[in-house]
């Protein structure tokens, strides 16, 4: 668990890799389960994936019916079922804690909604599974920070282009507005795309605008996901905090090497992760 851009899907990559080879992933963020927009959902690549199992990680067509929590419970509890009785461990990795809260509390309303709303619902501590949570948390000010420089290196990456493809096919007027419809870059780049600006200079301010909302957008969606967890967590949830904190502050010093990140990772997140899951299995 953690908010976007904490680093999940790599810690789930390096737990599944080198410590619990019977590991399968299950993707818990709602906007990656749809197909399309690889690299504006920010999915992690096959390559990137390192032969591990994936599920529901661009298995959903977005034109079709949205992805519900109830669904997600439905679908992904199955899929526990199968990977548990093939001897496997399932690894559940995504930022959608509607989705994780649908999937392990043991009476879920479809109704209701612990999360949002000046008076939300009372979050249940009964839970279904036997679960180990990790929550992989960067500071706030920090994970801004590099949210920001992810969102340049995701447009020097390809987004661009992936949204021009997007737009320029029409694909933007048949996907479900509320699914990957909603995914961040689409609306904010909309205007960009479906209006004609004849002026070169305008047409470079509507450009920076929507570059500059994504990069706000982002920032307040990891907000909300912390408080989501915070509210987790005060319900009884047995959290166990990674902070990862220097890692992504060194990743943001210029003049970083790749060697001092690969190392704090490895030291504060990928062995404090090790250890607490190990522990949770020996249980």
């Amino acid at each position: 668990m953690g908010p976007t851009g904490a680093g999940k899907s790599r810690l789930s990559i390096d737990l599944a890799t080198r410590f619990f080879n019977n590991a399968e992933i299950i993707n818990s963020d709602k906007m990656q389960v749809y197909r399309g927009l690889g690299i504006t959902t920010n999915k992690i690549t096959m390559q990137e994936q390192l032969g591990v199992p994936h599920h529901f990680l661009g298995e959903f067509d977005p034109i079709k019916s949205v992805v519900k929590p109830h669904d997600f419970r439905k679908l992904a509890s199955e899929t526990i079922s199968d990977i548990i009785s093939r001897r496997g461990l399932p690894l559940v990795v995504g930022g959608s804690n509607s989705f994780i809260y649908s999937l392990i509390t043991k009476r879920f309303d479809p109704q209701s909604d612990v999360f949002n709303g000046p008076d939300p619902d009372p979050v249940s501590s009964e839970l279904r599974y036997k679960c180990c949570f990790i929550w992989v948390d960067v500071c706030l000010p920090v994970l801004n920070q590099y949210l920001s420089k992810r969102v340049d290196e995701m447009l020097d990456s390809g987004m661009l282009e992936e949204l021009a493809e997007f737009f320029g096919s029409g694909e933007h007027l048949t996907v479900n507005r509320s699914g990957l419809g909603q995914a961040i870059g689409v609306p904010e780049f909309e205007g960009y795309f479906t209006t004609v600006e004849e002026d070169v200079v305008r047409q470079v301010e509507v450009y920076n605008d929507a570059v500059r909302r994504i990069k706000d957008n982002t920032c307040q969606l990891a907000k909300r996901q912390v408080g989501k967890i915070l509210r987790l967590k005060d319900a009884g949830w047995d959290l166990k905090r990674i902070d990862a904190t220097e890692a992504f502050r060194e990743v943001m010093t210029a003049d970083s090497g790749g060697g001092r990140v690969a190392e704090i990772w490895e030291k504060q997140v990928v062995e404090a992760s090790v250890k607490i899951v190990k522990q949770f299995l020996e249980e």
